[in-house]
């Protein structure tokens, strides 16, 4: 068989032609790189299209959108903290507390360390919002100081946390009003066992279960600062360590029980009532 020997110049000309040809056929295949400029761009245009659904309150689709948008988007580190929060505020407000509760802790251990004091700060205050939520009052529980105090003293501490850390934050004022109504929530809950354990004779659990609440549940060392005299329950703790002491004869311990309210709670609504006792005794000469 001959063979056509092409001259070496048109052989050239040929492999650059099949050069050329392959080229442009592997090129209608390939996409792009994008700059960062269009990634940014992306990035932005995903988590507004999460934060409208977000803002529309429809919290399963945004949740949805969000971790979409941190799977694709993992290098906007902004945006990517954002989306965290966000999906765990979606939980909050559909009263998933402990899902949010989860989710927040999880920001605050993974960023531990990073430069994001603010968004830490929120995910603290939002994980004491939910404990306190978490406690769940009910007309077909039982009260409040006869459940278990598990919840209460969870949101007990983050609270005291959260306002130990977070001094000077915007939230602070009002997660110290929580702190008040949690701490009552507490001593009630002693005071209770207390009574019961009185009923019972039980003078030495009485007298230990309202030296808890008083030494552990003050207002003064829960708050800080100046209280007021109806600050927390202590008068109402004291009334019931004097009464206790009464009923063993431990005079002294009973006048010095009912002797602090006047001290530092002057203008108690239990202030008229531990001055009686105070008459009482001085009377009777005990």
């Amino acid at each position: 068989m001959l063979r056509l020997r092409l001259p070496r110049a048109a052989r050239a000309l040929a492999l650059v032609a099949s050069l050329a040809m392959a080229v442009s056929t592997t090129g209608c295949d390939e996409v792009p790189a994008h700059t960062a400029l269009n990634y940014t761009s992306n990035a932005k245009r995903a988590f507004d299209e999460a934060m409208s659904e977000f803002n529309s309150h429809n919290w399963i689709e945004a949740q949805t959108l969000f971790r979409e948008f941190k799977r694709k988007y993992s290098s906007a580190r902004k945006y990517v903290l954002l989306a965290e929060l966000r999906i765990a505020d979606a939980d909050f407000e559909q009263e998933k507390f402990a899902e949010a509760i989860r989710e927040y802790r999880a920001f605050v251990h993974d960023h531990q360390g990073q430069n994001i004091g603010e968004e830490t700060a929120y995910a603290r205050s939002r994980i004491a919002d939910a404990e306190y939520h978490e406690i769940g009052d009910s007309l077909f529980l039982a009260a409040t100081e006869e459940r278990d105090q598990a919840s209460v003293l969870d949101a007990y501490r983050e609270l005291r946390s959260f306002i130990h850390d977070y001094p000077a934050s915007k939230e602070t004022e009002r997660m110290r009003k929580l702190l008040t109504d949690v701490t009552a929530r507490l001593i009630r809950h002693e005071l209770y066992v207390a009574r019961f354990y009185l009923g019972k004779s039980n003078y030495a659990a009485t007298i230990a279960r309202v030296e808890y609440a008083i030494h552990n549940f003050s207002s003064r060392q829960v708050v800080g600062g100046n209280v007021s005299d109806d600050a927390g329950l202590e008068p109402e703790a004291l009334i019931l360590l004097g009464e206790t002491y009464l009923k063993m004869h431990k005079w002294n311990e009973a006048r010095d029980s009912f002797a602090a309210i006047l001290q530092h709670f002057p203008r108690s609504s239990r202030t008229e009532q531990a001055q009686n006792y105070l008459t009482f005794m001085k009377q009777r000469g005990v």
